[in-house]
């Protein structure tokens, strides 16, 4: 399958071939939405994420021929979500990001608002929700970049944590107990506003929970993401056929 189809009510997904295809996919996904934002209003937000499909996804983006066509000086870029560690720290997600790619785009430097997750995490997190609050109209986002891990969190909302629950917040500090660290994070209310949500799943190791959340009970303090899209705004699932391997795909006929 490469053409998107509706999954159901609040998802929408797409299968462009093997990790490769899909990773190419993602990044003219990525083009296109920028291209279309910028001529309909003047400009593109966008919130990275971190994990290994975002870092193929951002290294596509640096070799595209397709980077003339855009005015960078237009491009916004936040974050989902950060580890609490320096922007130098390898495990750091605006580093990966910039490493991996988004360096080499044309973006300028002022335009990229890293998040600043390693000290006063509470207090940086109330200032990155301010700072979306001036900035983005609405402070709905373009495009919403989101990974899912095998226990199916995203961003930094993992199961059972008390970030699953807040409401009338766009960014909060989110502890989480099973890694007794905390995490900067978007939350639900600002995840599902944007006007385009994409879910990259990449790897038969994910096969098992892509499944478990797409066509199981719907559990979302187990699978946080199952919480990703809404009638008005559906999340795109952007899965390989690895990762898809396991969906019932009758069900998208």
């Amino acid at each position: 399958m490469s053409l998107i189809e509706s999954f159901d009510e609040r998802r929408d997904i797409v299968i462009p071939g093997d990790a490769t295809a899909t990773v190419l996919f993602s990044a003219h996904h990525f083009l296109d939405l920028a291209k279309k934002n910028i001529h309909q209003k003047g400009s593109f937000f966008a919130a990275l994420s971190g994990g290994s499909t975002p870092k193929a996804i951002y290294q596509a983006l640096a070799k595209s021929d397709e980077l003339e066509s855009i005015d960078w000086t237009k491009v916004f870029l936040f974050f989902s979500d950060e580890r609490a560690v320096p922007p130098t720290d390898s495990d750091s997600n605006y580093h990966m990001a910039m490493t991996s790619g988004i360096e080499k785009l044309a973006i300028p430097h002022e335009n990229i608002f890293r998040m600043q997750a390693e000290a006063d995490i509470e207090s940086y997190a109330n200032q990155y929700e301010q700072k979306i609050i001036k900035m983005i109209p609405n402070n709905k986002f373009d495009l919403i970049m989101l990974g899912m891990g095998d226990d199916g969190h995203t961003a930094s909302l993992f199961p059972e944590t008390h970030g699953l629950k807040v409401t009338d917040r766009l960014v909060i500090a989110n502890y989480i107990p099973s890694k007794k660290i905390w995490r900067m994070t978007l939350t639900f209310d600002c995840i599902n506003a944007a006007k385009d949500i994409a879910i990259y799943v990449v790897g038969a190791s994910k096969a098992k929970t892509v499944k478990e959340v797409l066509e199981g009970p719907y559990l979302p303090d187990q699978y946080p993401v199952q919480q990703v899209g809404t009638l008005a705004h559906k999340a795109l699932w952007i899965l390989d056929q690895d990762a898809s391997k396991f969906l019932d795909f009758k069900k998208l006929i």
